[in-house]
């Protein structure tokens, strides 16, 4: 099933229900007065924050949202019923956009409610406009309009750590082995073509689509995913040492993240030297030696080694933990 992480949504409040005339029925009088009912108020639109991040697969090809309209007022002053409101799920990260007025709700806690669309307010019914100088008023009043239209939602991963690096650098290997996830993995360029989530001892890690140099202009399959480094609390970056110039490599990623938003550099940072079992032990120093000028912490790791991949785990919890103090 494919991820899905943008999506339009049209939806609609509940028009208000009408007020009435009506008129009490008293023994010998043919009017015993107003009796009719205020209409009652239309459901609202409300998105809520769930912990299911697929489900806006479920909403593909559906028409639209559309709350309950509230009911007319009825006799003996009886107001109407109000409309059932319409809850729009969404997953935890959601960034949602009223794409008419351009107002903007996230969706950050799990239960987290908004009111995007607002029903209408019910209609007054004559017993309501009763005084002193009108003691039968024939009058009554419709409910307001719905409110309505279209959302535009996208999603921005929430996760304690986002798996980033050129593509094929073993990121959702290393996914894999960690959480225990069945990833897709193949010794080709794009293999991760939608972000993907483990849990580690209560840590989410994302696995984020490989970026390419041009990214941030839109080259390759990486920059529709560079939205969902975001929100991740810290950076898990797989450098291949594959690659001749692994601090080359290191750079051209940073330099997409840097395009795209130069907050993403403030994230704190871990390195994965990847697939060491492909070179010798002194191209293993010289590769950590290069990469040692970014002042970060460097991991040499190989998923064919049990040992490197224990040691592995054991330095990125310990970075996830202390990160989160």
């Amino acid at each position: 099933m494919a991820f899905v992480d943008e999506i339009v949504l049209k939806a609609e409040s509940g028009k208000g229900g009408n007020g009435v005339v009506r008129w009490l029925h008293l023994r010998g009088k043919e009017f015993g007065g107003p009796s009719g009912g205020n209409g009652g108020r239309g459901g609202d639109v409300i998105i809520r924050g769930v912990r299911d991040f697929n489900i806006l697969m479920r909403y593909r090809g559906r028409s639209a949202f559309k709350a309950e309209n509230g009911h007319d007022g009825s006799k003996n002053d009886m107001e109407g019923k109000n409309g059932e409101h319409a809850y729009i799920d969404l997953p935890l990260g959601s960034r949602v956009t009223d794409q008419g007025t351009g107002r903007v709700w996230e969706l950050m806690e799990e239960g987290e409610e908004h009111v995007v669309f607002s029903g209408g307010k019910g209609g007054l019914g004559n017993a309501h406009f009763k005084s002193s100088t009108n003691q039968y008023p024939d009058k009554a009043t419709s409910g307001l309009p719905p409110e309505k239209g279209s959302l535009h939602v996208e999603i921005q991963l929430i996760a304690d750590a986002g798996f980033i690096g050129l593509p094929n650098a073993g990121k959702s290997s290393l996914l894999q082995i960690f959480t225990k996830k069945n990833v897709k993995v193949a010794p080709y360029a794009f293999t991760t073509l939608e972000p993907s989530l483990g849990a580690l001892y209560g840590f989410i890690l994302a696995d984020i689509p490989g970026l390419i140099e041009g990214a941030a202009e839109g080259k390759g399959l990486g920059h529709k995913f560079l939205r969902h480094i975001r929100r991740t609390k810290i950076l898990i970056h797989c450098v291949s040492s594959e690659n001749e110039d692994v601090l080359k490599t290191y750079n051209t990623v940073r330099r997409e993240l840097s395009h795209y938003d130069e907050e993403l550099l403030k994230k704190p940072e871990l390195i994965f030297l990847t697939k060491v079992d492909e070179i010798s032990e002194e191209e293993i120093k010289e590769k950590l030696f290069s990469l040692e000028t970014t002042g970060n912490h460097i991991v040499p790791v190989s998923i064919l080694d049990d040992t490197r991949i224990k040691e592995a785990q054991e330095k990125l919890v310990q970075f996830l933990e202390a990160q989160s103090k």
